[in-house]
């Protein structure tokens, strides 16, 4: 089994299958493709049948989207526990994270991923007011529900699903309630969140389309919605 990922400085998507990987002591190879080569997309097409990471390989079987891989792997090993047992916390589990894969649009678009960097004030809070109030709803909610540390109590997939969430809240110190800072610690110091921040700082490389400076100078141009 081998998971196709890019910068892990960068690379939201590429985070969360690992953590579910890496955590849960899977078994697996890694081959990073990264996003600073000139030709990189004609580099994605080939190992990629979107052009997208992350991608799981599992002999012949391709699998190139984030849910889809977690979901394979959750039925895979079904020991594991990726997904909570209890069927109600499995079934919130499974909203908050359809809910992150579609929503947060402004978290998204203001406060890029950015591991190495620390860019307190970059981020105007009223670009991200509306999704960080739905953070604290929901992840109170369902912090208060199972008594934490994780969402669901212990560490599951949809921890690693918010998990670049909480690295954002973290890169441009966004303004959150104890509860919310909590959970971030949390995050932070999951030995598998270790493993991969120490390698995203060791990276050399810097995509430009990727930091704060280019994603604010495109948007007051009015070419990022």
């Amino acid at each position: 089994m081998k998971l196709l990922f890019a910068n892990r400085n960068y690379s939201s998507w590429s985070l969360r299958p690992w953590l579910v990987l890496k955590h849960f002591d899977i078994p697996f190879e890694e081959e990073l493709l990264t996003f600073h080569e000139p030709n990189y997309k004609d580099v994605f097409a080939v190992k990629s049948p979107t052009g997208k990471v992350p991608v799981l390989v599992d002999g012949e079987l391709v699998i190139p989207e984030t849910v889809a891989i977690i979901e394979y792997l959750a039925e895979l090993f079904p020991e594991k526990g990726i997904w909570p047992q209890d069927r109600t916390l499995r079934a919130k589990a499974r909203a908050a994270s359809a809910e992150m894969h579609g929503g947060f649009i402004g978290l998204r678009n203001s406060a890029p991923m950015n591991l190495r960097a620390s860019f307190p004030g970059r981020v105007p809070v009223d670009d991200v007011a509306d999704d960080l109030k739905r953070l604290e709803a929901l992840w109170g909610g369902m912090l208060e529900q199972s008594g934490g540390p994780y969402l669901c109590g212990a560490f599951s997939a949809v921890d690693a699903m918010f998990a670049p969430v909480a690295t954002r809240i973290r890169t441009y110190v966004l303004p959150v309630s104890d509860v919310s800072a909590g959970y971030v610690e949390a995050i932070y110091a999951l030995p598998a969140f270790q493993e991969w921040l120490a390698e995203a700082i060791k990276e050399p490389w810097i995509v430009e389309r990727d930091e704060i400076d280019f994603i604010q100078a495109q948007s007051a141009q009015g070419k990022i919605q």
